[in-house]
């Protein structure tokens, strides 16, 4: 039995602390289920305090239960559940003791302004420059660090008045300087373009999709065929994403993250965010940049390729598929994804003057070959097989005279001249590392075949460009009746014509100019010239008609 005076206490208590009356209901056990589940009250519980200081104190209260090491042998042990002083129990207690209030309802959803968000640049806090714990402004689109009461966001929630956030890691999303989580299914479209998501079902429906989308600013796009913004300098990079966008199993390799979960790369990571985004049909705009990417690139090449310097394609495409694979394989097989794809192999046979293969063996360089040498020979053959992810083609030189007209003649050469360096019997001569007379003959096939045109030659004075014209086949490039190709495996069929999906073309003096890519969209067979944020529809036989750099061929399958 309470007395008056008491009573009276409670009610100066509670009007003097609200939120001690809120408390006690929640906290009172007598409260019948039917209130807690109302429309007004909370839902559920989520911690208050950053996720990432959240995170680092449950994995030590674990270590210093033991619990990290039980979880990683996977013993169970039913006594220790029965004993007062259960670890689990401590923790979770630690855990209940910080919670705050998940609601439905919140007053500032309608500030968010999707037209400013951009998730495509570095998760870096605008104010501290670090990336532990980000939080994007929504109604801004800034980002802040942290959430807690001397943060930058919770800073920022004051100031500008804007409440609304999206943690970029665990895409949970806040009302700052209040705290409560917001559950609210219309922010999932935020969520998406994030993070963008792909099912198997939806992977293997791509090339079928002839479906257009829509952008925020009414603007129509295709996924998988928006532009790629050039941050400086960059179409070199643009080209080669977009050309190896076409490959249909590296896309959808890259598509779904279970694929390459167990890689710890970051290049890896970000070219996978940057493929679900290309191909990603609810993105509020109709272009990509990709500057995470490029980010990741210039620290695994050691700024080989950088933000700013033109490079060449070429080097790039050679750099990025072997980064990728070194990531990529597991340590029981050499294999991955790329040499599933691209790897094809070659015989190679080496003519070498006989005073210099002696001087050169000594030196222990020939292992694992197969040599024919005699003293009194004046060549040395020498005979050895070698993967490949892409051949190389010679041009023949341009014409040094003028014509009539007083115009350099611009030379033309079909694509199966240049392909009879690798017929077995052209031979190609060679000065580094030393002089020799070389054969090639392909001996095995890639299921995507990378040609590139040897364009740019370079000396002690200037870079100087090739310009031929090679003319090749839209479709149906048949090898077999140009180069010699081994016999099939029994039960297998000699699979030998290719169709071109891609082709990189270069534009401008050498050194100066500038890249673009022919590509094609598998569900119409249409196809697509790209030029950094520049895309439009072509007709194919205008594919032929550039300087073109790089190729690449997808093998038919019937």
């Amino acid at each position: 039995m309470k007395t008056k005076r008491e009573d009276n206490n409670d009610e100066d208590e509670v009007r003097e602390f609200p939120d001690l009356k809120r408390q006690k209901k929640f906290d009172d056990s007598s409260l019948p289920p039917a209130f807690l589940a109302s429309e007004n009250a909370l839902h559920t519980l989520a911690s208050y305090d950053d996720d990432d200081d959240d995170y680092e104190k449950e994995e030590k209260m674990k270590e210093a239960s033991g619990l990290r090491g039980k979880d990683e042998e996977g013993e169970d042990d039913d006594d220790d559940d029965d004993d007062d002083n259960d670890p689990h129990q401590e923790f979770n207690q630690v855990k209940r003791s910080r919670m705050v209030e998940v609601r439905r309802d919140c007053p500032y959803l309608d500030t968010v302004n999707r037209q400013v968000l951009d998730f495509d640049f570095e998760k870096f806090c605008s104010v501290s420059l670090s990336n532990l714990n980000v939080y994007a402004c929504l109604v801004c689109g800034k980002y802040y660090q942290g959430r807690g009461q001397k943060s930058h966001a919770y800073t920022h929630s004051l100031e500008a008045g804007h409440h609304v956030y999206i943690n970029l890691r665990t895409e949970k999303v806040y009302c700052l300087p209040d705290g409560y989580e917001i559950n609210d299914p219309s922010l999932d479209d935020i969520r998406h373009v994030l993070n963008p998501r792909f099912t198997r079902e939806q992977v293997e429906q791509l090339d079928k999709n002839k479906q257009w989308s829509r952008a925020l600013d009414g603007s129509d796009y295709l996924p998988g065929m928006v532009g790629l913004n050039n941050i400086k300098e960059t179409d070199f990079v643009n080209v080669t994403i977009q050309s190896l966008m076409r490959v249909t199993p590296l896309r959808n390799f890259f598509l779904i993250p279970e694929n390459y979960r167990h890689c710890k790369s970051p290049l890896v990571h970000r070219f996978g965010e940057l493929t679900r985004k290309i191909w990603h049909a609810r993105n509020f705009k109709g272009q990509v940049s990709p500057h995470e990417f490029l980010q990741a690139v210039m620290k695994a090449s050691k700024k080989r390729f950088r933000i700013g310097a033109q490079s060449d394609p070429v080097e790039f495409m050679s750099w990025l598929l072997n980064t990728l694979h070194g990531d990529l394989r597991t340590s029981k097989k050499n294999g991955s994804i790329i040499y599933d794809c691209f790897q094809g192999e070659l015989e190679v046979v080496k003519e070498i003057p006989n005073k210099g293969f002696f001087e050169k063996k000594e030196n222990g360089d020939f292992q694992n070959k197969v040599t024919t040498a005699d003293e009194h020979a004046d060549v040395i053959l020498e005979t050895y097989r070698m993967p490949f992810l892409m051949l190389g083609l010679d041009l023949p030189p341009p014409p040094l005279f003028q014509d009539v007209m007083e115009k350099n003649i611009i030379p033309q050469v079909p694509l199966f001249n240049i392909l009879k360096k690798f017929d077995g019997e052209l031979v190609t001569e060679v000065v580094r590392p030393r002089i020799a007379r070389m054969r090639y003959r392909v001996t095995r096939l890639p299921q995507y075949l990378i040609l590139h045109m040897r364009r740019f030659t370079k000396n002690n004075f200037f870079i100087e460009k090739n310009p031929t014209l090679v003319n090749f086949p839209v479709k149906n490039l048949e090898l077999k009746d140009y180069i010699p190709l081994p016999a099939p495996k029994e039960n297998e069929k000699l699979r030998s014509k290719y169709d071109l999906i891609a082709n990189i073309v270069h534009d401008g003096k050498p050194g100066e100019g500038f890249y673009r890519v022919f590509v094609q969209r598998k569900s119409e067979e249409l196809w697509y010239e790209m030029q950094d944020l520049h895309v439009s529809e072509t007709l194919p036989q205008m594919v032929a008609l550039s300087e073109t750099y790089m190729q690449i061929y997808e093998q038919q399958q019937q």
